[in-house]
């Protein structure tokens, strides 16, 4: 019972955002706990608003996720399998990086993508998300592949595969799990991204929802209807990458704590 309670507290703001959603033309003062008279009217007037933002994060949290398990896969495997000397000081130095505040970052990368000719592109935010996402997926991919007996990797080398046709064919198969664990995280990182949309972005050009909602929170602050309706519509995608992949989720995280 108390833990149902406890539930119900939490879900609440979804509830609140949900209802405020459905009412029409609906100010704070005016939002009511149960919509009387539902509507689409507001998500009608967020996906008119919003629809090219929702496309825009769509492309940089999935060229995020490519570009981010692109690295981290085999920089977590030569961690794993090599036997480098100092390899857990560079996995604590890679956790280490997620402790630096993340307007840090983005200041130093506007100044270095002004030179790059990166600002207000699509491949500039694409790389500043995979970071966000990089040291989670190093040391979730590096704990799993630890795991993966040397014998099977020595065996296809045996059979004439050389190391990177068995990390391949061998170790990224069996690492299917935590690949799509750390993919998710990634794509949830890059998706909720603000500081480096805001930053390194002076135009329109790539807006993704995230900014879109910041400014349409300016521009719309007496019509909670449509703000929360934005909200609801940002929230679709990543409620849906976690239900389907909620059992890759669980298997990818404790498959690294199992030797």
């Amino acid at each position: 019972m108390v833990a149902l309670l406890i539930l119900a507290v939490m879900l609440f703001p979804v509830y609140w955002m949900i209802s405020t959603a459905l009412q029409p033309h609906s100010s704070i003062a005016a939002t009511q706990l149960l919509p009387t008279s539902p509507s689409l009217e507001n998500f009608r007037a967020a996906f008119d608003t919003q629809g090219g933002s929702l496309l825009t994060s769509l492309v940089v949290s999935l060229g995020a996720v490519a570009v981010c398990l692109a690295l981290a896969a085999p920089a977590a495997y030569g961690l794993a399998q090599f036997g480098l000397r100092g390899s857990r000081g560079i996995v604590f130095g890679t956790l280490i990086t997620q402790m630096v505040p993340g307007i840090v970052v983005a200041n130093a990368l506007y100044s270095a993508y002004a030179e790059l000719g990166l600002v207000n592109s699509y491949a500039g935010l694409i790389l500043a998300d995979a970071s966000l996402g990089l040291p989670f997926a190093i040391v979730l991919l590096r704990a799993f592949m630890v795991s993966i007996p040397s014998e099977v990797i020595e065996a296809a080398m045996v059979d004439g595969a050389n190391r990177f046709t068995a990390f391949v064919r061998i170790v990224l198969p069996m690492s299917r799990n935590a690949l799509i664990t750390s993919g998710l995280f990634a794509f949830l990182f890059a998706w909720a991204d603000f500081i480096f949309a805001l930053t390194l972005n002076t135009t329109d050009d790539v807006k993704p929802v995230t900014l879109g909602i910041y400014q349409f929170i300016g521009a719309h602050v007496s019509d909670w209807g449509a703000v929360m309706a934005t909200a609801v519509l940002s929230a679709i995608p990543a409620a849906i990458l976690l239900v389907v992949a909620q059992k890759y989720i669980a298997a990818g995280i404790s498959g690294g704590s199992i030797k």
